[in-house]
């Protein structure tokens, strides 16, 4: 028996996405918001499930999804997928973290840039109408140690961007075997404490679990040179947002610039208002490179797993 794929996709999937989805793999439904009992409602016949990062796929859903074969996640992160009910179920959850590690390299490096030059601040100051040439004095990254926590795919582009820019760069990740930091001419890290203590500026690249989860302690930044900068392009909960705020108030920070946040959106105004600190809406991912790039990784792990042709069968 065979059966046509249908997919589900998430309120938020860009359109173009949606569209290509339903010319490449079968049907496609939009949801209209994040609302549990409408993801319910709606997923009943789907055997794909597309998310960015939201909604939450909490095991309510899962089980309420009879013949959902996968949730695909066009993007790095899936800790809003429960995965322990996925893998109960027998749902694969299948994610592209290789889509958009430019997007997010290019962005950490712009927010540094943004943040050692003042460029945020200068630009808002002349706009103004204050022209401050004398006011602020700038950073550079030429000279610097950059401390990379997380070597996987968005670390090493980093690495080799700030390396162009005379950056001497040091990394951490106990999973990453040596060859890849030799390769880069990368000085590897050993341990946390040592990154921390070389590191004029630190970015942020590990996904969020039970080990990076509050990684960047108030202890952990206490290690951090005085005067230096964290960059967090990751996720905001690796970071003690309390401990972060009291190191930018004291001055033991120079700086932070942050796309990601314990809670999203952020509703700590005090925070965010820090004259020391720049910040985006987790737009790391979102440029239309890595849109295309996540659609067409997506749609070809897609029709490898399900084995899908014109209107053709489920793969077992």
């Amino acid at each position: 028996m065979t059966e046509q794929i249908r997919v589900l996709c998430a309120f938020g999937v860009p359109d173009d996405m949606a569209r290509r989805l339903s010319e490449a793999i079968g049907p496609v439904t939009v949801l209209k918001s994040d609302d549990e009992a409408e993801i319910i409602r709606e997923i009943q016949d789907k055997h794909v499930f597309v998310v960015r990062s939201k909604p939450k796929v909490t095991p309510n859903i899962i089980e309420n999804a009879p013949v959902l074969k996968v949730v695909s996640r066009p993007g790095v992160g899936t800790d809003n997928i429960d995965k322990e009910a996925c893998k109960k179920k027998g749902v694969l959850v299948m994610n592209t973290p290789e889509a958009s590690a430019s997007s997010v390299a290019e962005l950490t490096v712009g927010l540094a840039l943004s943040l050692l030059r003042y460029i945020y601040t200068t630009c808002a100051l002349l706009k103004n109408g204050d022209w401050a040439k004398s006011k602020y004095t700038g950073r550079t990254i030429d000279g610097k140690v950059w401390g990379v926590l997380g070597f996987g795919g968005i670390g090493r582009k980093v690495a080799d961007i700030v390396k162009v820019m005379n950056a001497q760069v040091v990394a951490y990740d106990p999973y990453i075997p040596d060859e890849e930091f030799t390769k880069r001419d990368v000085k590897r890290a050993l341990r946390l404490e040592d990154l921390l203590a070389m590191s004029d500026i630190l970015s942020l690249h590990v996904v969020i679990n039970d080990e990076t989860r509050g990684m960047i302690s108030e202890n952990a930044i206490r290690q951090m040179k005085k005067g230096s900068y964290i960059i967090n392009t990751s996720r905001g909960k690796v970071i003690d947002q309390k401990a972060l705020f009291a190191a930018l108030e004291s001055g033991h920070l120079a700086g932070a610039a942050l796309d990601v946040f314990e809670t999203e959106p952020p509703t700590d105004n005090l925070f965010l208002c820090q004259k020391n600190l720049i910040c985006t809406p987790h737009i790391g991912g979102s440029t239309e490179e890595a849109f295309i790039n996540a659609t067409d990784i997506m749609i070809r792990k897609l029709r490898d797993l399900l084995r899908p042709g014109e209107g053709g069968p489920i793969g077992d």
